[in-house]
């Protein structure tokens, strides 16, 4: 008799884990058929490439996966995939009235350290989606800054432009301004003291953060493997071929990129200068967009 009610036991016992089922948890949630439990573990879902996911045979609605190749969730509804990215968790530190190219999405703040000039570094260029994973990963290149500016939306890649140049340090605009005329500056008078420090005036990088100095960046030009865009991706720093905005119409040339300082020469700033054979430290007109890259003070 008592085998007869232990296989008894066992098929009540299996009837009831297969109608719901608690994971740490000996009481799930009547409406769950799984609930899992947990407050130091999360749960982890099958992860797939595109292509792996792609290849998928005999889809059902409600599958689920985790996307590698775009960091986001995907679901398959019957007919298609679909795409749960949300919004990226950063901790506070932008200053008042920044503006995001991306709205509720502000560039993730992490560090990275060249062991080798001992200099920590955000790990991706203001307005990167993403560190860099080749030179011409689109989401890594971020926004375009015109010299000793503040984002004021002048750093999208799609902000519109105006010739009227800006008579204080806030332009009251978010227009990538054009100027007509040498100095080449998007400020007149210009001034020299933009940009200097943490706490310097239009610093548009998170608390703690600050742009480069010129010594700063040639310190980690050389320290690459070699002095041109492949040694600059190879770097700790990961640093794209972002491109550039042109002062004369506005346009963007992805031939090279320019890293900004916060050093000025002249009428001219410094900003570190990468195409894909060459790297060099040079000073240009200041209405030139180029990427910011910040470094911890």
């Amino acid at each position: 008799m008592r085998p007869l009610l232990f296989i008894l036991f066992v098929i009540l016992l299996f009837a009831e884990i297969t109608a719901q089922v608690g994971i740490n948890n000996p009481n799930p949630h009547a409406s769950a058929a799984l609930d899992v439990t947990s407050t130091t573990k999360g749960f982890l879902p099958p992860r797939l490439s595109t292509e792996q996911r792609d290849a998928i045979s005999s889809l059902t609605p409600g599958l689920i996966i985790y996307n590698t190749t775009t960091n986001c969730l995907n679901f398959y509804t019957g007919s298609n995939w679909h795409e749960v990215c949300g919004d990226v968790i950063v901790p506070p530190g932008y200053p008042d009235g920044f503006v995001h190219c991306v709205p509720g999405n502000p560039t993730f703040i992490a560090d990275v350290i060249n062991p080798t000039t001992g200099k920590v570094w955000m790990d991706r260029n203001m307005g990167a989606s993403q560190v860099a994973l080749s030179s011409s990963d689109a989401n890594s290149f971020g926004d375009l800054y015109q010299w000793g500016r503040f984002a004021d939306g002048h750093h999208c890649r799609t902000s519109n432009t105006t010739t009227i140049l800006s008579e204080s340090n806030s332009p009251g605009h978010g227009l990538f301004i054009l100027p007509p005329l040498t100095p080449y500056d998007w400020r007149s008078p210009q001034n020299d003291n933009l940009w200097q420090g943490a706490s310097g005036t239009n610093n548009p990088c998170p608390s703690e953060y600050r742009l480069p100095t010129h010594a700063e960046l040639e310190s980690e030009r050389t320290s690459w493997l070699s002095n041109n865009a492949a040694g600059a991706f190879g770097s700790p720093l990961k640093l794209p071929l972002a491109g550039y905005r042109l002062y004369t119409n506005g346009t963007i040339d992805g031939n090279l990129v320019g890293y900004w300082s916060s050093t000025v020469s002249s009428t001219f700033s410094y900003y570190l200068h990468i195409v894909s054979g060459n790297s060099f430290m040079q000073a240009s007109n200041r209405a030139l967009g180029f990427s910011v890259r910040c470094i911890k003070n």
